[in-house]
């Protein structure tokens, strides 16, 4: 199987895994944690963050080492399965999404510089975020990256450990943040609503994806295993989720949980090195925020005869994109745009998955890649109607006034699309992936 990318731009394993980790420490992962434990209970939000570990994990060390054998990109490989014209859709989405987490990311460090320091307003506070965020992500590839992250995880679990420690000795410690309920007791479900919640985020499957072709082919047992599997899933979901829940239970003084209330009680409460703590959280992550929706934009861009504008342009463009949409009320329609952005994201995950693990491609085109869009239909008729009918079955399940048929519509999407494509992968014809 031919490798698309060049052996130069492989990184080594450890530099990767620190590339790669500048992930797991998003405000978000607290954040979410600790609503579904107010929503649905701190024993199901366990639950569902424990079976969230372990699907990620499963499935992103499936996707980590077709990514490292292959070198494909997601723009590259949507090309294969949805056609040259269909893959843009899912660069698209692809490159929106990570811009939109982006703005989130980027407004929690803004209202944190705001808050610790008043004379420095929201407007100068956005531009002073954007700007740096923008020149961190100027190199071409994720080398940069690494060592800025090597620099900040350890500083970042450091962060965690005395923030729990100062929470202690400020307020106390109880465990009753063990045993949070919602005032009309806990759904026997909960657990099921609080795994399907986490599927909202499954865009972290396509930026594995773009991480891990990044990794050589004898690192792919380790990539897979640990940088890319449960060990990162544990730090990311399960280690933050449970910080989160202690720290809504014990500081948030029963206030509405969101990013911005958390984020201002750790600023409250430490002061500067709550500042320093949430910077280290948020560049961290938004350094592959910026990333991904630049070398996504400038893919979808790529189609329509851009792909020779360099690469520092589109990360201006992102920054422009970023700051302009942080002073409206983005939060208001962003988080509705996600939840139906996550069900078109799911449907192509599960297309993927079902592209790898079955033999029917690799043996009709004796395992040759064919990305060449000279030789690509527009679309893949297979793939473009698959992703059709289970991105339509999500949305009419999201949109039911029936709570359980809601909490279905991302996994019945998943399924649909693994299914219908393995399926009508049987018959596989030249045609669709062929002109």
């Amino acid at each position: 199987m031919a490798n698309v990318m060049e052996k130069s731009m492989k990184m080594e394993k450890y530099s990767l895994t620190m590339a790669w980790w500048g992930v797991c420490s998003a405000m978000f992962y607290l954040v979410v944690a600790a609503a579904l434990a107010v929503g649905f209970g701190t024993r199901n939000a366990i639950i569902g963050m424990t079976l969230s570990v372990l699907c990620y994990g499963l499935i992103n060390g499936v996707i980590a080492r077709y990514a490292i054998r292959t070198g494909l990109s997601v723009a590259e490989f949507s090309k294969i399965i949805l056609g040259k014209t269909g893959a843009t859709l899912a660069t698209l989405i692809f490159a929106s999404t990570a811009v939109y987490y982006g703005i989130f990311e980027g407004s929690v460090m803004a209202v944190a510089l705001h808050s610790y320091a008043p004379s420095i307003s929201m407007e100068w506070a956005i531009l002073i975020v954007v700007l740096y965020s923008t020149v961190l992500v100027l190199g071409k590839t994720l080398r940069w990256l690494d060592k800025l992250n090597g620099v900040l995880l350890p500083l970042y679990l450091l962060g965690l450990c005395v923030l729990v420690g100062v929470a202690v000795n400020e307020y106390g410690y109880s465990s009753d943040w063990l045993r949070m309920e919602p005032s009309d007791g806990a759904s026997p479900l909960g657990w099921w609503n609080c795994f399907t919640y986490f599927m909202g985020v499954w865009v972290l499957m396509m930026y594995t994806w773009d991480y891990a072709r990044f990794g050589k082919a004898e690192d792919s047992r380790f990539l897979s295993l640990f940088s890319f599997g449960i060990p990162f899933y544990l730090v990311a979901f399960l280690l933050n989720g449970l910080v989160g829940i202690f720290l809504a239970a014990t500081i948030a003084s029963g206030s509405e949980i969101t990013e911005v209330s958390v984020v201002l009680a750790i600023v409250q409460l430490m002061g500067f090195w709550g500042l320093l703590f949430v910077w280290i959280t948020q560049t961290r992550i938004n350094t592959g925020n910026f990333y991904m929706a630049i070398t996504n934009l400038h893919a979808f861009f790529a189609r329509y005869g851009a792909g020779r504008v360099p690469h520092a342009v589109w990360a201006a463009a992102v920054g422009v994109i970023v700051y302009m949409a942080m002073h409206f009320d983005v939060f208001s329609y962003i988080l509705r745009a996600l939840t139906y952005q996550a069900i078109f994201i799911v449907g192509w995950v599960g297309i993927a998955m079902a592209h790898i693990l079955t033999p029917y491609y690799e043996r009709k085109f004796n395992a040759v890649q064919h990305v060449n869009s000279s030789e690509l239909p527009d679309f893949n008729k297979v793939g473009v109607s698959v992703w059709s009918i289970s991105v339509v079955l999500g949305v009419m399940l999201n949109l039911s006034d029936n709570l359980f048929l809601s909490a279905w519509s991302a996994p019945c999407a998943f399924l649909v699309a693994f299914s219908g494509y393995a399926l009508l992968m049987r018959k596989i014809s030249v045609s669709w992936f062929v002109k």
